[in-house]
């Protein structure tokens, strides 16, 4: 029985890495060397290996899906990969390199478990290991895996690998990162992805697959705050028998409820207890995040989309102003005192950019407070106010809670990615 539990865990992680540091390669061989590939996606790149006159299989044409990306090496867009072995089920989120999709990297990564991070053993921590780096700890990332690769490159020399881990912990000591491991590898060859490097008789611990097998995840939700968004009201009018009914559905997004708890309903702060809480399979004696729940209260109290249920003794901010780390997603700049509608869980509400308190220079981290103007992949802090009050927490206590997207009402496009601050 626990064996099935383990596997029905699911981990996400993200991987990143400068141009040409090999990330493509190594997914293509962990999924090749995990045995996670169909007989006909393998027959189709082994032919395109072969065109490409390459002597053996090209690994990185596994996850570079769009024919641009093939085309030209590189990779573009987000590219997600599933795969599942005996232990736990994984997916991948190939984010790209390149300073120009800052962008795409914050979005695949933001529900990620994990990020790999790919360092050349040739040149070391570079510029854009660092912007990599850093994204991974503002999205609080729990776990950052530092994939020293290119190995055979080097002669597998410990002294190089040893430098990586030097360069790389002076720099995340500026930052808030909780767990960090550091790997040697060759994803071309093989050496310490799925099997355990021979090459490498020097390095204790465990092959990437076996980290990410057993890296132990269920302690990275929240399970202090409770906080259920409603999503809906349900009032199934048609049955005699549940003509009083009156639930609230919704996913937790933390923490966990049980029925007698003392809650309170934000924003109006009306008071009441929980009577019941449903799942599709029935009535439960606890729930937590991330399930999807019917709650009923013992009073009657006005209720709708976009109001959260929490503990009375344990509240989150509500207020109209708030501060957030932005990410800028669009190809248009922030007009001043444009009119956005801000997403925060099931709360839609119009909102405003008030002030840009400075923008962060990703490769140097430093502050710049003087420039005003957001363009696209850029990331600043800045104060929000909204029509009507959010129930926020800060991103790093809770993610769900914790994080907004700004909605351009002209397009219809979603222009920004924010974290509570």
């Amino acid at each position: 029985m626990k064996h099935m539990l383990d596997n029905n865990q699911l981990l996400r992680f993200t991987t990143a890495g400068s141009v040409d540091d090999g990330k493509s390669t190594l997914i293509g061989r962990l999924l090749y060397d995990s045995k996670s590939i169909f007989e006909d996606q393998l027959q189709a790149i082994e032919n395109t290996s072969k065109k490409k006159g390459h002597e053996g299989v090209d690994l990185a044409l596994f996850t570079d899906g769009l024919r641009d990306e093939r085309e030209q090496g590189i990779t573009i867009d987000v590219a997600y990969r599933y795969f599942t072995t005996p232990k736990r089920k994984f997916i991948i989120a190939d984010t790209p390199g390149h300073i120009q999709y800052t962008r795409n990297m914050v979005t695949g990564a933001s529900t990620a478990n994990a990020a790999i991070i790919l360092v050349d053993a040739r040149y070391g921590v570079i510029e854009q290991t660092r912007r990599h780096a850093f994204i991974a700890s503002l999205l609080q990332i729990p776990h950052i895996i530092v994939c020293v690769n290119k190995m055979d490159l080097v002669d597998y020399s410990e002294e190089a690998y040893n430098k990586v881990i030097n360069q790389f912990e002076e720099f995340s000591s500026k930052m808030l990162v909780k767990d960090v491991r550091f790997i040697p590898i060759s994803a071309l060859k093989g050496d310490n992805v799925v099997n355990r490097s021979t090459a490498m008789s020097w390095y204790q611990g465990a092959p990437l697959l076996h980290t990410l097998e057993t890296m132990h995840i269920s302690s990275d939700i929240n399970k202090v705050d409770a906080r259920f968004p409603v999503q809906t009201v349900l009032r199934p009018q048609s049955n005699d028998n549940n003509r009083d009914y009156r639930g609230y559905a919704g996913r937790i997004a933390s923490g966990v409820l049980r029925p007698e708890d003392e809650v309170t309903v934000l924003p109006s702060g009306f008071t009441s207890k929980i009577k019941t809480i449903e799942t599709y399979a029935g009535e439960v004696k606890e729930a937590f995040a991330p399930m999807s729940v019917s709650i009923t209260l013992e009073d009657d109290i006005d209720i709708s989309r976009g109001d959260m249920i929490v503990r009375s003794n344990n509240k989150p901010d509500t207020s109209q102003d708030i501060e957030v780390m932005l990410c800028w997603l669009n190809n248009s700049p922030a007009k001043p005192r444009a009119k956005y509608t801000i997403k925060h869980t099931s709360n839609d509400q119009k909102a405003m950019i008030k002030e840009i308190v400075y923008k962060i220079d990703i490769n140097t981290l430093d502050r710049n407070s003087e420039d005003k103007e957001l363009k696209m992949n850029d990331i600043s802090k800045v104060k929000i106010r909204t029509t009507k009050p959010l129930m926020t927490d800060t991103y790093r206590e809770n993610r769900t809670t914790g994080s907004i997207i700004l909605v351009d009402d002209t397009t219809n496009e979603t222009v920004a990615a924010g974290m509570v601050v």
